[in-house]
């Protein structure tokens, strides 16, 4: 589980094999080891190789299988790119934005870019989206200020728009979109009891 909080921009300093991502960091590899997950524009990936931190090699590395490359706008990436990163939250942490499960739900479409961040969503998850709900853009936890059946608009603060990718995206670019889990269990619990 993540909170929607990015805490750094990794840089991605080589893709390998199509879905093996190397990524610069700082902050998330503190305390990171091989088998650890890290939210990558929202979508949780696994650690499988760290560089020589002794030897001041800051960098580690993920594999995103093709299922995870076609769902999300990680195949969008090349080396130079920045990404959002997120550790998961410890039972101690404080939960500044919301539960995000690190599962990008769907692709948008940035409609018009930051401060007033308009996504174009997929009809299917329109539903889930709601004014002043919780969505996941691209790894980071926002609050949505209007919902229309095939859009949604955000407030992107400047300091947001600083520290993560959000302030560097353009009109027609992708990014990664996770609803609010609650509503997905909601609508299953009342599937189940009033089916139609």
């Amino acid at each position: 589980m993540f909170t929607g909080i990015v805490e750094e921009m990794g840089r991605i300093r080589a893709r390998l094999d199509g879905g093996r991502f190397e990524i610069d960091a700082s902050v998330v590899l503190e305390d990171l080891a091989v088998g650890d997950s890290v939210a990558h524009n929202g979508c949780c990936l696994t650690v499988v190789e760290i560089g020589n931190l002794e030897a001041g090699e800051q960098w580690y590395a993920v594999e995103a299988v093709p299922e995870t490359l076609s769902r999300t706008n990680l195949d969008d990436l090349a080396p130079g790119d920045v990404v959002n990163l997120e550790r998961p939250v410890r039972l101690s942490d404080r939960l500044g934005g919301h539960l995000v499960q690190g599962h990008v739900d769907a692709i948008g479409e940035v409609v018009t870019p930051a401060p007033d961040l308009r996504v174009r969503t997929p009809p299917q998850l329109a539903r889930y989206v709601v004014e002043k709900g919780s969505i996941t853009v691209d790894g980071c936890s926002l609050t949505v200020i209007e919902a229309e059946d095939d859009a949604f608009t955000v407030a992107v603060i400047p300091h947001t728009a600083e520290v993560t990718t959000l302030g560097r995206r353009r009109a027609g670019e992708r990014v990664n979109l996770e609803v609010d889990v609650l509503a997905k269990y909601v609508e299953r619990l009342m599937e189940k009891r009033y089916p139609t």
